[in-house]
């Protein structure tokens, strides 16, 4: 089998496990795009992106690194993973219809999505969880893993407490401070601190770049765990967060700029899309941050905390298409290799750079007609926006797809060693 730079493919999932949350992400990306179009609401605009989106490209993504990065080893991983995926899909399309108020049963909606809903995430949460905190020697990425899967963990809990609330089954005792508090679980701790942790070792391992300085990658995961504990403390107690609003902006900033510089620094300078997405995606982080800091110190228009929003989703969003990009075409390359097919398609040949480059355009101009329809307030760019997402996500799954029918026909019609 295959080890390299410290990872573990031996225990690698079937490619199945990754695809399928990759390609439903995608489908949720250009009903997100579709939704905008209409008279949509916020809470329902948000869940597609964090549950819809990112928690489907980010499960995928853990059922692979996990046992690669961090040599956990997840038994039974098509049944688990299947079970997570099912409770996903039908828990966040009964919370669109609960938020959306399309029965006279809303209040059945609420309770029927925090038991699907809830019971598909944590289901995969624990399940993760309980593997990692076996781990005795953590490396940089399995311990920021350990953080955001446990900052999932807490987002989840609270997230059920807020749906079970609008439902009417409990008295909704701390609402606000509870949702800002499993708000800031979901975004800073499992996207930010997800996306931290991986970096540590994909930025050095696929792109040939010096390694993070040991402060960055030995403390910086604790820290901002530590500082969303200490947050969630302060709301409860009707206490100001302002002060840990800053320091977790801090942080990010600088992050961001180490990221930045070790790209910069890479030895392999050539034209790559991922590069792009992931040097966005860092220049992104920086400007939200930076209007959160800002907003923290002196109160902005709402308009510039809504290109924050939009910028940092556009960052979450820039990493994970790198990612996606960069896991796809490996792994339909990595499985039919390692099961004898010799005529096993090259990377090149399952997604070519090009597309991705096509893509990277696309998502830039989606970023841009955002932002400028809100500092324009234009109604026709926000519509052209939306339509970008669709295009942008459609994108994505029309790619994704290819490679799993190439992977298919290469199965089928290939000859096979058998070793």
């Amino acid at each position: 089998m295959f080890n390299q730079g410290g990872l573990s493919l031996e225990q690698a999932p079937p490619i199945s496990v990754v695809l399928r949350f990759f390609i439903t992400a995608s489908a949720f990306g250009v009903l997100l795009g579709l939704y905008l179009m209409g008279d949509f609401k916020n809470s329902v605009v948000i869940h597609i992106l964090a549950v819809g989106i990112m928690a489907s490209f980010m499960l995928g993504a853990l059922f692979q690194m996990l046992p690669v990065i961090a040599g956990v080893a997840i038994k039974a991983p098509i049944k688990k993973a299947l079970v997570a995926h099912i409770l996903l899909v039908i828990g966040l399309i009964t919370q669109i219809l609960a938020f959306n108020n399309y029965s006279l049963f809303t209040v059945h909606y609420s309770l029927i999505s925090a038991i699907l809903l809830g019971s598909g995430l944590l289901h995969a949460s624990t399940l993760m969880l309980k593997e990692i905190i076996k781990i005795k020697d953590h490396s940089s990425s399995s311990k920021g893993m350990l953080f955001a899967l446990a900052s999932f963990l807490i987002a989840i809990v609270l997230g059920i407490y807020l749906l079970l609330t609008l439902g009417g089954y409990n008295s909704g005792t701390l609402f606000m401070e509870i949702k800002e508090a499993h708000y800031s679980f979901a975004i800073f701790g499992w996207i930010t601190l997800l996306i931290i942790s991986i970096s540590f070792q994909v930025i050095e391992m696929f792109y040939i770049t010096p390694k993070y300085p040991k402060w960055i990658s030995k403390y910086l995961t604790v820290a901002i765990f530590t500082l969303l504990i200490l947050k969630t403390i302060a709301l409860l107690a009707s206490l100001s967060s302002n002060i840990i609003d800053i320091f977790l902006a801090t942080l990010f900033i600088i992050y961001a700029g180490v990221t930045i510089h070790r790209l910069y620094k890479r030895k392999r300078p050539t034209s790559d899309a991922t590069v792009w997405f992931w040097r966005l995606g860092m220049g992104l982080l920086t400007v939200s941050m930076s209007i959160v800091l800002i907003d923290n110190i002196t109160t902005l228009h709402e308009n510039m905390k809504f290109i924050s929003q939009v910028t940092f989703i556009g960052f979450a969003l820039s990493i994970v298409f790198a990612m996606v990009y960069k896991i796809v075409p490996f792994l339909v390359w990595f499985h039919l290799s390692n099961q004898g097919y010799m005529e096993a398609p090259m990377m090149f040949d399952v997604i070519h750079p090009k597309k991705a480059k096509i893509h990277f355009r696309i998502h830039i101009a989606m970023l841009i007609t955002f932002v400028s329809s809100t500092l324009l307030e234009s109604k026709l760019l926000f519509l052209l926006a939306s339509l970008l997402v669709t295009i942008s996500f459609g994108w994505l799954l029309y790619h994704l797809i290819f490679a799993v029918k190439k992977y298919n026909y290469t199965q089928k019609h290939t000859k096979k060693i058998e070793w």
